[in-house]
């Protein structure tokens, strides 16, 4: 399509990325060959060392450099509350209100049959796990507010509701039924975890 097969080449792989159009990507490409070569250098090695060396947080499932995530290890952090979400993007959204101290467990999705789901394919055993292992006074529940996610709440809190001490929560209904947590601005996020209620699947 262009005059040379190295950036049309380049133009395809950018164009891979989600939300990215062949106009945009071509942007990309032609902004990096303004750069000069130590640059260029710096940006792909980041690339590569994001794809070799990211892991997984071995307790909360977030992503990490190391075995335990930065919000893990932080002792600043109240370690008794555990917040759960459904994927990494929402933790984003909740640091972004900083109104929330606690630790993270990311379930890896939601419930949901239709898409073959099921409580299995989750990171619910070890959340189970650290329930037991380790002293939790509140589980808030950051789910979608969705059929999928509500279901999700109540199969975690069955397994959970003869712990008289555990207190489980659920973020407040500030967010639009059927809304995804990372499209919900701050402020609206910020004020349904502050003003979170007690699970109540029958809401």
């Amino acid at each position: 399509m262009y005059s040379s097969k190295l950036l049309d080449k380049a133009v395809d792989q950018f164009a891979t990325l989600p939300g990215i159009g062949r106009k945009t990507a071509l942007k990309f490409v032609l902004h990096l060959l303004k750069k000069n070569t130590t640059e260029v250098e710096t940006f792909i090695q980041s690339i590569h060392d994001l794809k070799t060396h990211i892991r997984e947080c071995k307790q909360c499932h977030n992503i990490s450099d190391g075995e335990l995530c930065d919000i893990c290890n932080d002792t600043k952090r109240d370690s008794a509350t555990i917040c759960v979400v459904e994927n990494i993007k929402d933790i984003l959204a909740i640091e972004a209100t900083s109104q929330y101290n606690g630790v993270y467990h990311v379930l890896g999705g939601i419930i949901s049959p239709m898409d073959g789901i099921g409580p299995a394919d989750l990171n619910i055993t070890s959340l189970l796990e650290r329930i037991e292992q380790h002293p939790v006074r509140e589980i808030i529940f950051a789910l979608s507010a969705t059929i999928e996610g509500d279901t999700t709440g109540y199969y975690i809190f069955k397994k959970f509701k003869n712990k008289e001490q555990l207190v489980i929560s659920t973020i407040a209904k500030g967010i639009s039924i059927g809304n995804d947590l990372e499209y919900t601005d701050e402020l609206t996020l910020g004020r349904s975890i502050v003003n979170r209620v007690k699970f109540n699947f029958n809401e």
